[in-house]
C-alpha cells in the first residue's frame, strides 16, 4: 500500500510539513510528481473544473503549466484537524502574452489513513499584476 508521510493524524507540526511538501512538488511543475501524493482516485474541484483520479491530475496539470508560465506558488497553513488541512496560498505566473497575474486562493484538503490526499477542493481568483510587482 501507497503511503506519502506524514500521515493523519496530523498535528500543527506534521500539518505544516504536509504543506511545505505540497508547495515543493507543485513548484516543480512535474504533473506525475503531483499526482503521486493523490490517491488514484482523487476528487478535485479547482476553480470550476472537476476532476477524478491521477490521469485527470496529470492532463489537467499538463495543460495549466502550459498556459500559466514561469509558474511559482507559495502556500500557508490554515487549519487542520486529524485528517484534513486548510490552506491559503498565493501563486504568480504570466500568459503567452506577458500579462502577470497572482492568484489568491484557499485550499480544503482530505487524507485518506495512508497520507494520499483523496479530495481536493479549490477556490481561486486571479489578479492582473505588474511584473515589477511580482513577489514570488
Amino acid at each position: 500500500m501507497e503511503q506519502k508521510h506524514p500521515i493523519p493524524p496530523f498535528t500543527e507540526e506534521t500539518a505544516k510539513q504536509k504543506i511545505q511538501l505540497a508547495e515543493d512538488a507543485w513548484n516543480s511543475k512535474d504533473p506525475v510528481k503531483v499526482s503521486l501524493a493523490y490517491t488514484p482516485n482523487s476528487e478535485w474541484r479547482n476553480r470550476g473544473t472537476f476532476l477524478n483520479g491521477r490521469e485527470d491530475i496529470i492532463k489537467f496539470l499538463n495543460y495549466k503549466w502550459s498556459t500559466e508560465l514561469n509558474y511559482k506558488l507559495k502556500k500557508t497553513y490554515w487549519a487542520h484537524t486529524e485528517n484534513r488541512i486548510a490552506v491559503r496560498f498565493e501563486y504568480e505566473y504570466h500568459n503567452k502574452d506577458g500579462q502577470w497575474f497572482r492568484a489568491h486562493g484557499n485550499e480544503n484538503w482530505e487524507f485518506d489513513e495512508n497520507g494520499l490526499m483523496s479530495k481536493r477542493y479549490a477556490s481561486i481568483n486571479d489578479v492582473p499584476i505588474r511584473q515589477e510587482d511580482c513577489k514570488f
